[in-house]
């Protein structure tokens, strides 16, 4: 069988990123992992119909108990690392970050969990964040170098000995699904076929980085799991807002316009060649790669 993680910093970033190519594979018969580093315990409530003191008072339970409904949606598994959500600092300069907060570990001690975890489950693929976090939130980015640190350590048998017989993971990805062309092409779209886009706002904020997209190696096709993504984003109802901006593209015109979603391939110990349509291109039908 075919085995896949993904490793996120927050629950709800499963959802929002690779959601759909996620889907796709376990309607496939991949054995899909998820590992989540924080319990976003200092996210904002984004949704204003869930901005409640009860809701702020209780965003550690709440948010698993969104996690879990997102998992089951997906039809992943899924795992905690157990570390404390940074938070977003806000201001110019930004303020420390808080005390034992995800941000401040060091990667070296603090990717064990994660190699226990790579060890078990064995997969073939990896997903994570490139340098910049995919934005610079301090939890994407100590999300990419754990993950690096314990890519590397998983397969060395010297390295934390005692978690595990070693593993090397076949293929290692950036996730890529936010990206500046696939956010034009939809709100060009949506004002071609007369309808409201929210996007514009967002794409005068966002400057172009086309060395950046030029990164994408992979493009998934998955058109088809666009709703069971939307479902799974919902779930998380603290940070989604269902009528925001995000779901005023209807579902045929994103099919048409973008129907994919985009990686970009850092390593791979097997011949592929780019550009890609498949995370497991160059390992589908290897039976020595799943030992």
């Amino acid at each position: 069988m075919l085995r896949l993680m993904h490793v996120h910093a927050h629950p709800d970033d499963e959802s929002s990123k690779g959601a759909a190519s996620t889907a796709k594979y376990v309607a496939e018969g991949v054995d899909v992992h998820v590992v989540t580093c924080t319990g976003g315990e200092r996210g904002s409530i984004l949704n204003p119909k869930m901005d409640r003191p009860d809701v702020l008072e209780n965003m550690t339970e709440i948010r698993r108990q969104e996690m879990e409904a997102a998992r089951e949606i997906l039809g992943v598994r899924q795992d905690w690392l157990g570390f404390i959500d940074s938070g977003w600092p806000e201001g110019d300069p930004k303020p420390p970050l808080p005390e034992g907060c995800f941000g401040l570990v060091d990667p070296q001690v603090a990717a064990e969990p994660l190699v226990r975890l790579i060890r078990s489950f064995r997969p073939h693929v990896l997903t994570t964040y490139d340098e910049n976090g995919g934005y610079p939130h301090p939890d994407h980015i100590m999300c990419h170098n754990i993950s690096m640190v314990a890519l590397e350590a998983a397969a060395d048998p010297e390295r934390f000995p005692d978690a595990g017989e070693p593993w090397q993971v076949v293929k290692v990805y950036y996730q890529h699904g936010f990206n500046r062309p696939r956010m034009v092409a939809l709100h060009e779209a949506m004002l071609e076929a007369g309808l409201e886009s929210g996007f514009g706002e967002r794409l005068e904020q966002w400057k172009p980085d086309p060395a950046h997209d030029a990164r994408i190696t992979t493009r998934v096709p998955c058109g088809d799991y666009f709703e069971v993504r939307d479902r799974a984003l919902i779930a998380h109802a603290t940070q989604i807002d269902p009528d925001g901006f995000f779901f005023n593209a209807p579902l045929e015109l994103q099919r048409r316009v973008w129907p994919t979603e985009e990686f970009e391939l850092v390593s791979s110990l097997v011949p592929t060649d780019l550009p890609e349509d498949d995370l497991f291109a160059g390992i589908r039908g290897r039976e020595d790669l799943d030992t």
